[in-house]
C-alpha cells in the first residue's frame, strides 16, 4: 500500500486549455489541501455525522488560506480572477483528490450559496457574499424537498412565501440540505403565488428549525439535514435580487455551475483512485512478477487514463464557456457531470478490485491503518445522484441533440 502515491496527472496530463491563472490556482490549492485536508481525510471519511461530522478545523484552515476567495470578484473580498469558474473547478478537483466531503462543502458554500448570492443586490452581496468569501459564515442552498428534487416547477415546490404588509412569511420543508446543520444562512427556493422566488434566510431567525444530520453511506463530512420553516418572517431585503419570480432562473443557473464543480470532484476522486491503483499494481507481486505485468490491468488502466483525460477536458471546457459569459454552457456541463461522476464510481470499483481484500477494508485490525480506497468507493456514488441525476444530464444532452420539440 502506498499512502502518498505519485501524482499521475503530472506525468500524463498536458494542460493546453486552462489559462496560467488557473494553473497557478491549482498548484496553490494542491499545496493547501495537502497541508489542511489530507491529514484529516481518513477521520472525515470515517466520522459520524451526528457527533463529529462537519470538519470545522479544515473549513477554517481553508478560509485562512484564502481558498474561498477564488470564485468571487474583488469588490466582495474575492480574488477577482479573470477565469473564476475555471479556477474554482480546478480547486475542487484538488480538494476532492484528498477528500470528497471537503470538496462538497466547498461546492455548496461557494458555488451554490455563493453563486446564488452573486445574483443578489449589491447590499445582499456586501452583507452575505463577503462573509462567504472570507469563510466567517457557512452557506447553504435549499431547493430539494421530500417530494421535489429534479422537478423544481412551481407545481412541485411546496415551500411557500406569502406576502404581508411587513414583507413575507415563509413556510415549508426542505430535505438533503448540505451544510445546513452549521450554516449561518440558507438560500431558499419557494413559491410566491404562481411563480418561484429565492430568499436569503438567516438560520438564527425564529421559526427556522434544522434537523439532525442524516447518516449517509459516504461524504460523511458533508452534513445534510432537513430544514423546516414555520412562519418565518422575512423582509423585501431578503428576497434574492430584490425581484419576485426569478427563483427558477436563479436556481437553474446556480445548479449548472454546480454540476461543473461536481464533475471536477469526480475527476479528483477518479485520479486519486487511479494513482493508488497504479502504485499498488506496480509494487505488488504475484506469481513472480508485478501485478501490473498482467495485460488485463495494463489495458484497463489505459482506458481509465484516457477517460480521466476526457473528463478533465470536459469540465474545463464547460467552465471556460461559463467564464466567457455563457450562463448555460451545454452540452459540456451536462456531459462533464455524468461522465466524470460515472468514471469516479467505475475507477473506485476497479481500485477496490485491484487491492483485493485490502481494497474492501475500512481499517486493518493488525495495525489500525486505513484502507487505501474504500472511502473513495463510498464517497463516489453520490456524485451520480446529486445536483441533477446522471439520467437528467443525459436528458439535457439529448435535448441538445434532438431539440426540445422531440425530447421535451
Amino acid at each position: 500500500m502506498t499512502s502518498t502515491p505519485t501524482r499521475q496527472i503530472d506525468r500524463l496530463y498536458h494542460e493546453l486549455l486552462a489559462p496560467e491563472e488557473t494553473q497557478s490556482v491549482r498548484a496553490a490549492v494542491r499545496r493547501i489541501a495537502e497541508h489542511e485536508v489530507a491529514p484529516h481525510a481518513v477521520a472525515i471519511a470515517g466520522g459520524d455525522e451526528r457527533t463529529d461530522g462537519f470538519p470545522r478545523h479544515v473549513f477554517d484552515g481553508l478560509a485562512s488560506a484564502g481558498v474561498f476567495r477564488i470564485p468571487f470578484p474583488g469588490e466582495v473580498g474575492g480574488d477577482g480572477l479573470t477565469h473564476p469558474a475555471t479556477a474554482t473547478a480546478a480547486a475542487i478537483e484538488e480538494l476532492a483528490y484528498c477528500s470528497s466531503s471537503v470538496a462538497a462543502v466547498f461546492d455548496v458554500h461557494c458555488i451554490l450559496a455563493g453563486n446564488a448570492l452573486r445574483q443578489g443586490t449589491e447590499e445582499q452581496q456586501q452583507r452575505w457574499l463577503r462573509k462567504v468569501a472570507e469563510g466567517s459564515v457557512v452557506g447553504a442552498f435549499a431547493t430539494t424537498e421530500p417530494n421535489a428534487s429534479s422537478d423544481l416547477s412551481p407545481q412541485a415546490v411546496q415551500t411557500e412565501a406569502i406576502r404581508t404588509e411587513a414583507g413575507w412569511v415563509l413556510n415549508g420543508h426542505k430535505r438533503w440540505i448540505s451544510n445546513s446543520p452549521v450554516a449561518g444562512f440558507v438560500v431558499v427556493l419557494a413559491r410566491t403565488g404562481t411563480r418561484l422566488s429565492m430568499f436569503i434566510v438567516d438560520t438564527a431567525l425564529p421559526g427556522v428549525e434544522v434537523g439532525l444530520p442524516d447518516r449517509k453511506m459516504g461524504n460523511r463530512g458533508q452534513l445534510t439535514a432537513d430544514i423546516r420553516f414555520t412562519d418565518v418572517h422575512l423582509t423585501d431585503d431578503d428576497l434574492l435580487g430584490g425581484a419576485e419570480g426569478h427563483g427558477l432562473r436563479h436556481a437553474l443557473s446556480t445548479l449548472t455551475y454546480g454540476r461543473i464543480g461536481i464533475a471536477a470532484a469526480g475527476v479528483g476522486m477518479a485520479q486519486a483512485a487511479f494513482d493508488h491503483t497504479v502504485a499498488h499494481l506496480s509494487t505488488r507481486h504475484a506469481f513472480g512478477k508485478p501485478v501490473a505485468a498482467n495485460q488485463h490491468w495494463q489495458f484497463l488502466l489505459a482506458e481509465r487514463a484516457t477517460e480521466i483525460e476526457n473528463a478533465r477536458t470536459l469540465y474545463t471546457k464547460a467552465a471556460l464557456r461559463l467564464d466567457a459569459g455563457n450562463p448555460s454552457p451545454e452540452p459540456e456541463a451536462a456531459m462533464a457531470k455524468y461522465y466524470a461522476t460515472k468514471l469516479s464510481v467505475d475507477m473506485a470499483r476497479d481500485a477496490v478490485q485491484a487491492f483485493g481484500g485490502l481494497g474492501f477494508a475500512r481499517e486493518l485490525g493488525a495495525d489500525g491503518s486505513p484502507g487505501p480506497v474504500e472511502a473513495i468507493y463510498r464517497d463516489s456514488k453520490i456524485g451520480e445522484i446529486y445536483e441533477g441525476t446522471n439520467e437528467i444530464q443525459k436528458w439535457v444532452v439529448a435535448r441538445q441533440i434532438f431539440g426540445r420539440a422531440i425530447v421535451g
